[in-house]
């Protein structure tokens, strides 16, 4: 869960740094990198969430 939480922050942080940028500068480039961050980080942790389901099963069989 350590990873989950890091992408989490991770991703947050990103995001936040983005935003604040475009809002200083209003380029709309910023815009498009907080959708980007935003599906990979769901990407990302959908991806180790799936892995911790596979190992719980296949620690049941």
């Amino acid at each position: 869960m350590v990873v989950v939480r890091l992408l989490v922050v991770l991703g947050l942080a990103a995001i936040a740094v983005a935003f604040l940028l475009y809002l200083f500068t209003r380029d709309r480039r910023y815009l498009r990198f907080i959708v980007t961050v935003a599906k990979l980080v769901v990407v990302a942790i959908a991806a180790v969430l799936a892995y911790f389901v596979i190992e719980r099963v296949r620690l049941m069989l």
